[in-house]
C-alpha cells in the first residue's frame, strides 16, 4: 500500500503513515501529564497528580498500554526511515555523499529539537535525541536485517542486566535482613553478613529519606514556578532540562534510541513493519507479544501501585515490556489494515503520519502555551490523572481531523516543508499541483 508522493517523488508507504500517524498521537497521552502537572511529581510520586479510582484507572490503563510505546515506535520507524532514505539515496551517490547528508538531515533535526526545548520550552522533547542516536544506528545501517534485530536487542539487553542486577541486591539484602530478625528474636548471634545488610539498610533509609524530603520541596517550588508568572514559568522548565542533563538521563535517551532505531531498520528489512508478512503471522505476533508485555507491564504497575521500598519487577523488564507492547500494536495494527473495516478505521492516521512533525509541535504549543502556561487558561495543576487523559484524548481528535483538510490541500505539513527545505537547500512547494483537466476534442 502506497500513498501520495514525497516532494522529491518517492511513494510512500501507507502502513508506515498510519503506525507513525498512531503513534505521535499516542505519545500526547505520555506528555501531557508533565504538560498539565508537575514533571517531577509524575517521576516520583504519582498520586500527587490525582489518585482517585478514576484516576487509578487511567493511570494503570496508560502504564500498561501506552507507557513509552509511542515513543519506540517512532524510534522504530526512524529506524526504518533510515533504510528507505539511504537507500534511495544511494540509487544516485556513493557512500560518503550518502553518509554526509543523512549527518546533514539529523543535525538541523537536533537543532530543532533545540529550538523545541529552549524556545518552546519543552523538557521532553525527542527530536534532538533522535537527531543524536541516528548519527550512531547509520553506522550499522548496511547491515542485513536479521544482524540489526540481534544488535539492536543486544544494546537494549543493558537495561535488564543492570536492572536485574539492583533487583538481585535489593532482594539479597531483604533476604538478609529478614533472617537477622528471625535470628535476633532467637537469641542468636548475628554474623558479619547479617550486621552489614542491617548497616545498609539503615544508610538506605537515611538516603532515601533525603531524597524524598528533596523531591518534595523541588515538586512544591515547581508549582509554584508554572503557577506564578510567564517568567517563573519559562525558569522552571529550563531548571528542568538542567537537572534531566545534570543527572545524565541523555545519554540513557540516546542509547534506547539508537537500540529501537536498529530493530526497527532490522525489522523493516525483513519486511515486518511494513505489512508484507501474511495475517496469521500478524496475528500470532499480537497474541505473542501482548502476552508477554501486558503480563509484565500489570505486575509492574501492581508493584507501583503497593508504594512500598520491595524490588520492583519493571527494573530488569522495564525494555523487554516496552518492546513487547510496542510489538503488540505494530502486528494489532497490521492486522487491522488487512480488513475492510480495520483499513476504514485506520484511513484517517495516515494524513497524521504524513503531517507527524507538525502535529507533535502542535500537541506542545496546545497544551503548553494554550492550556497550562500560568497566562492563557493557566489549567497547570487543576486536572488528575483522568481528566488529562480525556483532554489528550480531545487535543488527538482535533488534530486528526485537521491533519485530514491539510493534506487534501497541501503537500507538506509546516514543519516538515522548514525542515526538508533546509536539508533541500530550495523551497519546497506547498500546494499540490492542480489537476491536470482534460480537453474535449470537439469536432
Amino acid at each position: 500500500m502506497t500513498t501520495a508522493a514525497e516532494p522529491d517523488g518517492a511513494p510512500r508507504i501507507a502502513v508506515l503513515d498510519i503506525l507513525r500517524g498512531v503513534a505521535i498521537l499516542g505519545i500526547l497521552f505520555m506528555n501531557i501529564n508533565d504538560m498539565g502537572q508537575s514533571l517531577v511529581a509524575s517521576f516520583d510520586d504519582i498520586r500527587h497528580l490525582g489518585w482517585s479510582s478514576t484516576d487509578q484507572a487511567a493511570w494503570w490503563l496508560r502504564e500498561v498500554f501506552a507507557d513509552g510505546t509511542a515513543r519506540c515506535m517512532l524510534e522504530m520507524l526512524f529506524g526504518a526511515g533510515m533504510v528507505i532514505l539511504t537507500t534511495r539515496a544511494a540509487e544516485a551517490a556513493g557512500h560518503l555523499q550518502v553518509l554526509g547528508r543523512y549527518y546533514v538531515r539529523n543535525l538541523i533535526l537536533f537543532g530543532f529539537g533545540l529550538i523545541h526545548i529552549f524556545i518552546l520550552l519543552w523538557p521532553g522533547d525527542i527530536l534532538h535525541t533522535y537527531g543524536i542516536a541516528a548519527l550512531i544506528a547509520f553506522l550499522f545501517a548496511r547491515l542485513p536485517g536479521r544482524w540489526l534485530v540481534v544488535i539492536g536487542l543486544n544494546l537494549a539487553a543493558f537495561t535488564l542486566v543492570t536492572g536485574a542486577s539492583d533487583f538481585n541486591r535489593i532482594t539479597q539484602r531483604q533476604v538478609t535482613l529478614a533472617q537477622a530478625a528471625v535470628k535476633q528474636r532467637a537469641g542468636i548471634a548475628l554474623d558479619a553478613a547479617d550486621r552489614a545488610a542491617i548497616a545498609a539498610q539503615k544508610t538506605h533509609e537515611v538516603s532515601k529519606a533525603k531524597r524524598d524530603r528533596e523531591m518534595a520541596a523541588r515538586v512544591v517550588a515547581e508549582d509554584k514556578a508554572r503557577s506564578g508568572t510567564a517568567l517563573t514559568w519559562a525558569r522552571a522548565q529550563w531548571n528542568t532540562i538542567i537537572v534531566i542533563e545534570g543527572y545524565g538521563l541523555e545519554a540513557l535517551f540516546v542509547w534506547e534510541a539508537a537500540s529501537t532505531m536498529l530493530i526497527g531498520a532490522g525489522l523493516f528489512k525483513l519486511g515486518i513493519l511494513q505489512g508484507t508478512r501474511s495475517r496469521r503471522f500478524y496475528l500470532g505476533m499480537t497474541v505473542i507479544a501482548y502476552a508477554v508485555g501486558v503480563t509484565l507491564r500489570s505486575v509492574a504497575a501492581w508493584q507501583t501501585m503497593q508504594f512500598d521500598d520491595a524490588p520492583k519487577l519493571d527494573w530488569a523488564t522495564s525494555e523487554l515490556a516496552r518492546l513487547a507492547v510496542t510489538l503488540g500494536h505494530i502486528g494489532l495494527i497490521n492486522v487491522l489494515a488487512t480488513t475492510v473495516v480495520g483499513a476504514r478505521l485506520l484511513r484517517p492516521f495516515v494524513a497524521a503520519g504524513r503531517t507527524a512533525l507538525t502535529l507533535y509541535i502542535a500537541q506542545t504549543l496546545i497544551c503548553l502555551w494554550l492550556l497550562f502556561p500560568p497566562f492563557a487558561l493557566a489549567l497547570y495543576g487543576k486536572l488528575t490523572w483522568g481528566p488529562l487523559m480525556v483532554v489528550a484524548f480531545v487535543i488527538d481528535a482535533v488534530l486528526l481531523w485537521a491533519a485530514n483538510v491539510y493534506v487534501r490541500h497541501y503537500a507538506i505539513a509546516p514543519v516538515e516543508w522548514a525542515w526538508r527545505s533546509l536539508i533541500e537547500g530550495r523551497r519546497l512547494p506547498w500546494r499540490k499541483p492542480a489537476p491536470l483537466r482534460t480537453a474535449r476534442a470537439s469536432r
